[in-house]
């Protein structure tokens, strides 16, 4: 009978807690404060100035080029772009292509994977140095 009766409280807890959780509101992706903002964009600006000193740096590559030797400031690399055709690898291509095809190349080093996090900021520099201009997908 005390095993039953504890069961039957254990049962009730496990219920009203349940409840609670299902009156709980749960907060929907395009909800957040501006607290939210503030923290989001201070993370992404870590992530992009991660990307600028890996843009200034030769370590990409093996013959001690940098992309900013080609690309001062990420000039001419217009992320905003692409995915576009690319005359260097004859196919449309996305953003990521375009970089691996400049490390292994002019820097002769060794792709990045697509999910690597050095190029997930590298595009993170590109897109903050062209914040504010159109997308412009396939353009020349």
């Amino acid at each position: 009978m005390k095993r039953m009766l504890t069961v039957s409280l254990l049962v009730c807890v496990l219920v009203a807690l349940g409840a609670g959780l299902v009156l709980q509101r749960t907060s929907r992706a395009d909800e957040f404060t501006e607290q939210d903002a503030e923290r989001w964009q201070k993370e992404f600006m870590v992530v992009a100035q991660k990307g600028r000193e890996l843009w200034v740096s030769p370590k990409l590559g093996t013959n001690q080029v940098s992309c900013a030797q080609c690309h001062p400031n990420g000039a001419n690399t217009h992320p905003e772009t692409y995915p576009k055709f690319q005359k260097q690898l004859g196919r449309v291509i996305g953003l990521r292509d375009m970089i691996n095809w400049c490390i292994m190349n002019p820097m002769e080093g060794k792709p990045l994977k697509l999910n690597d996090p050095n190029m997930v900021a590298i595009e993170a520099y590109l897109a903050y140095e062209r914040r504010g201009v159109p997308l412009a997908p396939g353009k020349h």
